[in-house]
């Protein structure tokens, strides 16, 4: 493990079903201030791992993990103050609103309310923020929860399938925010778009059969890792396109 990492991982283990195991000995270092990405098939376990990150999977057991160095649990208090979750399906709170929602979030994050203009309107955002979220269309039940997130600039900030369910310009904006969140902590984000994982990573983890299997540099191309991808795990040569996009 590296000590000086953000946080850092080892033999993580979880599941739904005894004896099916969804994470098998994953390992995992994240740095202070770097932008990850994480791929893998249906299946391979993004969410899993996001939900165990969170503390909300009982299947779960680590043989270690450290927090800037130090040994942490991840219900630790001191841990989830420092990380925020943004899931792909964000269905809780149905009546709350945005701003309750917001007010909420900073207060059992301990931060004061913070300024979110820029961010509602990056988003396009402005006629929603008293809607409750029961009202909202998916899309828009996303962007609430993502200007939550960018707003309290969690040192941690675990992004499950961001783009989903947004349109073009939230998109773009969402990109802008990712590449540049390393100003202020690590993210770490899963995407099945290659293009959303190229131009926003320092690093690209690609998660198969429960582990990470691959690393890839932040600024390849995305057909340069979908090659390599198709070449090294589908016995395919190089130039073919079988790869079934990994989601």
């Amino acid at each position: 493990m590296d000590s000086t990492a953000l946080l850092s991982l080892g033999g993580l283990n979880a599941w739904y079903t005894p004896g099916r195991p969804v994470l098998s000995g994953l390992s995992l270092d994240l740095g202070p201030r770097e932008v990850v990405g994480l791929i893998g098939c249906n299946g391979a376990g993004k969410t899993t791992l996001f939900r165990a990150l969170a503390g909300l999977l009982p299947g779960c057991r680590l043989d270690r993990a450290a927090w800037e160095g130090r040994p942490v649990s991840f219900r630790d208090d001191r841990f989830k103050r420092d990380r925020f979750v943004v899931f792909a399906e964000e269905r809780s709170f149905p009546y709350f609103t945005f701003r309750d929602y917001l007010a909420y979030a900073a207060d059992a994050y301990g931060r004061p309310l913070p300024a979110v203009s820029a961010l509602v309107r990056g988003f396009q955002f402005e006629e929603y923020t008293q809607v409750l979220f029961r009202e909202l269309s998916t899309g828009n039940r996303k962007k609430a929860a993502l200007i939550t997130a960018f707003a309290l600039h969690p040192r941690l900030l675990l992004l499950d399938e961001p783009v989903n369910g947004l349109d073009f310009q939230s998109t773009e904006f969402l990109y802008q925010l990712m590449g540049s969140y390393k100003q202020v902590g690590t993210l770490l984000f899963s995407s099945h778009i290659l293009e959303s994982l190229t131009l926003t990573c320092d690093r690209v983890l690609v998660l198969e059969g429960g582990s990470i299997r691959k690393t890839f540099p932040g600024g390849q191309s995305a057909g340069a890792i979908r090659e390599v991808l198709a070449h090294e795990d589908h016995g395919e040569s190089p130039g073919q396109t079988a790869f079934r996009p990994p989601v």
